[in-house]
């Protein structure tokens, strides 16, 4: 008998995180680091992916985190609403790169990349 293999979740961009991408990327040429982005996307097709499709549960909970404004509070009620709305196991995560924080929803056997962000840029849109 051989050894069962470890079930692969497919990972799937949103249209933000495109965005955010798109967001990163003038970022990185603002900073006149261009070459930064290449490297970014190197390391989400050659690392974070092939990471998320085989452990999905791997980041930290993201509604976990402590909550320090009203506005916060009010936004992750939102997160919630929308997520129960989808599915009833779904959660978010975060994955954290050297340069990038990933934003990433669990939902069933898919892994969806949410958003992304430097580590210097200042928000998450979701």
């Amino acid at each position: 008998m051989s050894p069962s293999r470890p079930q692969h979740h497919a990972v799937k961009l949103t249209a933000n995180f495109e965005r955010n991408l798109g967001g990163v990327q003038q970022f990185l040429e603002d900073a006149q680091a261009p070459q930064a982005f290449d490297a970014l996307l190197d390391e989400l097709l050659d690392t974070v992916v092939p990471n998320l499709e085989r452990f999905p549960d791997m980041g930290r909970r993201f509604m976990s985190r402590p909550v320090r404004s009203v506005e916060a509070s009010n936004a992750l009620a939102k997160l919630q609403k929308q997520l129960a709305a989808i599915a009833q196991d779904g959660e978010v995560r975060e994955y954290v790169m050297t340069h990038y924080l990933v934003l990433y929803a669990r939902l069933e056997s898919s892994v969806y990349l949410l958003s992304i962000k430097h580590h210097k840029q200042l928000a998450f849109d979701l």
